[in-house]
């Protein structure tokens, strides 16, 4: 039977795939022959973090976020951040691997709902991780900020989304991600229902109103294919 659903839209980090960058710094730095500390991580989520803000506000473009956020290391790898961040997303296309339930997920959906992605992350990552877990036929609809060029949630990226679905009723497509801001409040202004996978029991920020809060995937194949 079909879900109540036309389409249903994942983000990807943390809602389909594991995003676990401490391993795959771990293994850039390893095949430089240096080791990357707890310490190393945190200094490197010091750089990087304020960077994602203004990237999803606009404030910074995807290529400058790639090349700051390794500058510190240049000179200790002797390699150029363009190389660094090319090596770390090479690691993490196996490094990032599905949450639990996720392939369960997506093929119990399979001939029941049209499926999308709409992420904030980059290109090189996104289509090889899909390929390399076997996932890239699953999905009608791939839509990537650093191609579309501007970042969940704004609202263009939602209305890229839309055109590339035929502009469906918005009411018929479901928004699932792990972020309250990006994912959810952005569809929520899309006009979409939206689920906010809520792994860690958060309490909801201001303003957010999901149409339904899971903590796991398998929780939202119970919801969806009753």
């Amino acid at each position: 039977m079909p879900v109540q659903y036309d389409w249903i839209v994942f983000d990807a980090d943390d809602t389909l795939f594991h995003f676990d960058d401490l391993a795959g710094l771990q293994r850039v730095f390893s095949q430089c022959g240096q080791s990357f500390s707890e310490q190393d991580y945190r200094r490197y989520k010091e750089v990087n973090q304020p960077l994602w803000v203004a990237y999803q506000n606009g404030e910074l473009s995807a290529d400058a976020l790639k090349r700051i956020r390794f500058e510190p290391w240049e000179a200790s790898l002797g390699l150029s951040a363009a190389e660094i961040n090319s090596a770390f997303l090479q690691a993490m296309v196996t490094v990032c691997q599905p949450l639990t339930g996720a392939r369960e997920l997506l093929s119990a959906l399979q001939g029941r709902a049209q499926l999308g992605i709409i992420t904030n992350g980059f290109s090189d990552l996104q289509q090889a991780r899909l390929q390399h877990n076997g996932f890239d036929s699953l999905f009608s609809m791939l839509v990537i900020s650093e191609l579309v060029g501007v970042a969940k949630p704004d609202p263009k990226i939602f209305d890229h989304a839309k055109a590339l679905m035929a502009h469906p009723d918005d009411k018929r497509v479901l928004m699932v991600g792990d972020n309250p801001h990006t994912d959810i409040l952005g569809g929520q202004r899309a006009g979409f229902d939206t689920c906010w996978l809520n792994h860690h029991g958060q309490s909801c920020p201001q303003g957010v109103a999901p149409s339904l809060m899971v903590s796991n995937l398998a929780e939202l194949q119970g919801v969806l294919l009753v």
